[in-house]
């Protein structure tokens, strides 16, 4: 239960780090004023350009996956057996997207997730991070919503650990329920996107 619990804690402050909102100020300027408000890459790329945006995408993409090589160290050091080492290691993915979602620093109001869940699920399971990169990158190419390709990578990411379950890849379900965990953080997170995306206002991601 102590694993369990530092893993957790430890997780959500590795996620809580606001690389966004960091990467503002360092230019005088509140993200979660301008743009979309959101604090996460996709904002901070709109409102400062990509030399900023893509240095806070890969550290909350790190975030994600520091978080979960941390989780699985700590498991294997208490010497737990190798299903609670998933255990472990999912916790410390749930964890760190929760705590880039809702940071403490920033009154639990923070980005939609997909960079440090991305980041965390490549630390998780490989296979499945590239097939819901590629779903992302092509419902992105086709429809240019940064919003409706993280939905549908997010929805596609049970459904392909799901397959790997039942094709005998994985040995345990306990990374589905994280999938089902994480796909529904990243949807709800969301909400507001899809309430645009119904009324066609939603921004489409367009090239300077």
């Amino acid at each position: 239960m102590f694993a369990f619990t530092t893993v957790a804690l430890l997780g959500y402050f590795l996620g809580s780090i606001p690389a966004g909102y960091l990467a503002g100020r360092i230019r005088g300027i509140d993200v979660r004023k301008v743009g979309s408000g959101n604090v996460g890459a996709t904002n901070v790329t709109r409102v400062l350009g990509k030399q900023f945006g893509y240095p806070v995408f890969v550290v909350d993409f790190g975030k994600g996956l520091a978080a979960v090589a941390v989780g699985v160290t700590i498991a294997k050091t208490a010497e737990l057996t190798p299903k609670f080492v998933d255990l472990c290691g999912a916790v410390a993915a749930i964890f760190s997207v929760l705590g880039h979602s809702y940071p403490i620093w920033l009154g639990f109001k923070g980005g939609k997730g997909v960079a440090t869940s991305l980041g965390s699920l490549f630390g998780l399971h490989w296979i499945s991070a590239t097939v819901v990169c590629l779903v992302w990158i092509v419902v992105f190419q086709v429809t240019r919503y940064v919003s409706l390709a993280s939905i549908a990578a997010a929805i596609a990411l049970p459904v392909t650990i799901a397959t790997m379950l039942f094709l005998k890849q994985l040995q345990t379900p306990i990374l589905l329920y994280f999938a089902v965990c994480l796909a529904a953080i990243i949807v709800l997170r969301h909400r507001s996107n899809l309430s645009r995306l119904f009324k066609g206002t939603e921004p489409r991601f367009v090239r300077k």
